[in-house]
């Protein structure tokens, strides 16, 4: 059995590029008591990835130059010497990048293929869904009736967010990067609006034309000036959760736009980030919920699936020039 890992090479000032990665050759290890060998069928390739090849204290640990890059994977069990781990099982993990690997079974959670698509245990029947749920949910606070405003809405987070918004009952206006993912997000997501803020000359205004009445919930995936847009459009206490600031992950030093805290001190904004590890003890909950709206059909699997090992760090790269529409998962 060939094994290749993807090992981190050097940090990125700002945009990283291929030269921060190297495919190579190495060898399929051998079990010994109490191990397992796995088998990475499907990788996950997130933003949040990205501050991890900056040596900064995070809530997550850096990347360690000269060591493989690592991510949510569903794995298959190969081989067993652990009585607790059946060959032909599946599970999922933060793992290498690798092809197969060694593991003793810590840190790896079973997944159920009956229930849904192995993929979408990367997706919304994972990490992404339960940002989606519990920022939206628990901060955003939806009430039938409201205006929810989703950045970065054709991605895999902002996806998840829009389609929980309907299902609360909520007029739900989308921000994409392209034409065509705005139409996918009215036509085939039902969203009431959507706006493509690369093709906009006064986002202030579009965002007060799709929203009439205000914004009542912002989910911010995105930061930056379209964010500052959407902000200035803000109701008496909007709520914010503030999930990701992809706009700025490749800037070398922060940016700073219009002054916000006049807008947020006379309309009481709330404004909260959030983790999804905040919300471990409660990952239950929600994959059961998202599994019946999954089955009942309010809920789309979109994802955007790449197909080859050597092939994740191009598709780590394309989520910053938007390539994907839904959950970018790599197919091994």
């Amino acid at each position: 059995m060939k094994n290749k890992s993807i090992i981190f090479t050097q940090r990125p000032k700002e945009m990283p590029s291929l030269d921060n990665f190297l495919v190579q050759d190495e060898k399929t290890p051998s079990l010994s008591n109490g191990q397992i060998l796995l088998k990475s069928l499907y990788i996950s390739v997130d933003p949040y990835l990205r501050g991890r090849m900056n040596n900064m204290k995070s809530y997550i640990p850096p990347f360690e130059v000269g060591q493989p890059m690592k991510s949510g994977i569903i794995a298959k069990v190969i081989k067993s010497k652990n009585k607790n781990f059946s060959e032909e099982s599946y599970f999922y993990g933060e793992l290498d990048w690798k092809i197969f690997q060694v593991s003793d079974g810590r840190g790896l959670f079973p997944i159920d293929e009956g229930l849904a698509p192995l993929s979408s245990y990367l997706g919304v029947m994972g990490g992404t869904g339960f940002a989606a749920y519990f920022g939206l949910l628990e901060i955003g606070k939806p009430k039938e009736g409201e205006t929810l405003v989703v950045s970065g809405a054709a991605g895999a987070v902002g996806l998840t967010v829009a389609q929980i918004g309907k299902i609360k009952g909520c007029r739900v206006v989308g921000i994409a990067g392209s034409d065509e993912k705005v139409k996918k997000l009215e036509n085939e997501f039902g969203l009431d609006s959507a706006i493509n803020y690369k093709n906009n000359e006064n986002m202030v205004e579009d965002i007060k034309n799709a929203c009439p009445n205000g914004v009542d919930i912002y989910f911010d995936n995105v930061g930056g000036p379209v964010s500052d847009a959407v902000i200035s459009n803000a109701n008496n206490f909007c709520r914010i959760p503030v999930c990701g600031a992809i706009s700025q992950y490749n800037e070398s030093k922060l940016s700073l736009g219009p002054r916000l805290n006049p807008f947020v001190i006379s309309r009481r904004i709330k404004m909260e980030g959030f983790i999804v590890f905040d919300y471990a003890h409660r990952y239950m909950e929600a994959q059961m919920q998202l599994g019946k709206w999954i089955k009942e059909g309010k809920i789309s699997l979109e994802e955007t699936i790449v197909e080859g090992f050597e092939e994740i760090p191009g598709a780590f790269l394309g989520l910053f020039s938007g390539k994907n529409t839904g959950k970018m998962i790599v197919k091994i």
